[in-house]
């Protein structure tokens, strides 16, 4: 099945059309999942939606429905009880191929999986209710 909005010279839109082959694990309308050929773990999976776009604000809200959802079943499906769901937008923030995908990994031990940083501040309590506010008004 082609997909709704595709790129012609995007790996994952190619992928979707079938000209390059995948593990496939789910296909619908909207959504496709396949195995990551380069997996942090066994049971490393992507699920994409079939509406090229770069970034999450380039997919309609209509075409992201299912994504977690799939992501959800993929855990279960692989037993996964410990694992994480990443999502990149933009190559500073580790973004490789420019159509949005969610990474289902799973996180059997503490060598296997993703390894996260998380570089925690402090916040200001004063700026953060102001910024709080602005972005509530922007949504």
């Amino acid at each position: 099945m082609a997909a709704i909005h595709s790129d012609s010279s995007c790996i994952f839109c190619k992928i979707i059309k079938g000209d390059i082959p995948s593990f496939k694990l789910f296909d619908s309308d909207k959504t496709y999942a396949f195995l990551d050929i380069g997996p942090l773990s066994k049971g490393h999976c992507l699920v994409i939606p079939k509406y090229h776009g770069k970034t999450l604000q380039d997919i309609p809200d209509e075409h992201l429905g299912e994504i977690l959802v799939v992501v959800k079943k993929l855990a279960t499906a692989t037993g996964s009880t410990n694992y994480n769901v990443l999502q990149n937008n933009g190559r500073i923030a580790h973004q490789v191929v420019d159509h949005v995908h969610f990474h289902m990994i799973p996180k059997p031990n503490e060598e296997e999986g993703l390894g996260v940083g998380w570089p925690t501040k402090s916040a200001d309590m004063e700026e953060l209710k102001k910024y709080c506010e602005e972005v509530k008004s922007k949504m």
